[in-house]
This record gives C-alpha cells, structure tokens and sequence, in this order.
C-alpha cells in the first residue's frame, strides 16, 4: 500500500469514526496503539502508569474526534497532543516525581547476548540519566524525533513550533546531550 493510499485510508477512517463508527475507531486504535503507548511510556518510565494514560488518551480521541479538522497535519498529531497533555496533567498531580524516573527502557535487543545487553543496557541508562538534565520541552522533542521517529513537521505541529525552531531546539538539545554524556 502506497503512502497516499495509506493517507486516504486513515482519513476515511477518521471521517468514519468521527460519525460514530466504534469499528473505524478501533482500526485507528490498532494503528497507533504501540507508537501512543511508546511515547507515553518514555515520558513516564512505568508500565502500568504508561498503559492507564494511554487508555486515557484513546478515550478523549474517541469523545473530541468530531472535533478533529482534517489539515495539513496527520491524525497522529492530533494524537500526539492529547498523549502530551495526559502526560503533563499527570505530572501536575505528582510535582513530587520528575518524567523519566528510574526508566528502565526494555530496548535490549533479543539477538544479543548477555554480554552485550548488559552494555547496552548501562549505554541507555546513561542516556536517560543525560536526557533527564534536559528541560521538559527537549526531552519531548528528542523523544518524538529520535525514539518515535517522526518527521520536523510534525514534531513542531505536536510542540506548537515553527519547524525552524524545532531544528533549533534540537540542535541544542543533542549538543547539551552530548557535553553531558562525554562528562560522564
């Protein structure tokens, strides 16, 4: 299936859901379920907590997607901006606890040995440790680009920045990461 293809699958779905379709909802949920879930877990290193906000954020789409306007942004940052806004009214709730608390990121690969997780594990932990010295809004950016994988446009859409500012941002963000991790 081709991208466009993909695009206009997902706004007939959207459009679907929007009139009250629980099953185009559901295909859309099974669309974006593992990226919502990954974003929200890197934000705030527990499982169970990463699964509560993520079946929150599934919810409000279902009960605002009416108000969804289909533009020049994908449904996934629409998305995006409801996972961010769970995860800073869960962080408002709990002031005494800081995003990306004792993460423990399973990105360990199955192919490697034990050896070679325990490497990778201490390199993530390290990271994590780097990434926590950021401020809240680069920690966000360096997960949606890096761990997420999305495109500027979007990041910035989700930040509510110029894509410009963005790569700026960005640019800072891997620099201060990289003074912080060569320190250690």
């Amino acid at each position: 299936m081709t991208q466009n293809s993909t695009q206009q699958d997902e706004h007939e779905l959207v459009r679907r859901a929007a009139g009250g379709d629980a099953d185009a909802f559901g295909d859309l949920y099974v669309r974006y379920l593992d990226d919502i879930y990954r974003y929200v877990f890197y934000k705030v290193g527990n499982e169970e907590k990463a699964e509560d906000l993520t079946e929150h954020v599934f919810l409000k789409a279902w009960e605002a997607i009416e108000g969804y306007e289909r533009g020049q942004y994908p449904f996934s940052s629409w998305l995006y901006r409801i996972a961010h806004n769970a995860v800073v009214d869960h962080y408002r709730g709990q002031k005494d606890q800081e995003p990306l608390e004792s993460v423990s990121f399973r990105l360990a690969d199955d192919a490697l040995g034990p050896e070679e997780r325990l490497i990778n594990e201490a390199e993530v932990t390290s990271l994590c440790e780097a990434l926590r010295q950021l401020s809240e809004e680069k920690q966000q950016l360096i997960i949606l680009r890096f761990v997420q994988g999305l495109p500027h446009a979007e990041v910035a859409e989700i930040l509510g920045k110029s894509e410009g500012a963005c790569r700026v941002m960005q640019h800072r963000a891997l620099q201060t990461l990289n003074e912080i991790m060569t320190k250690s």
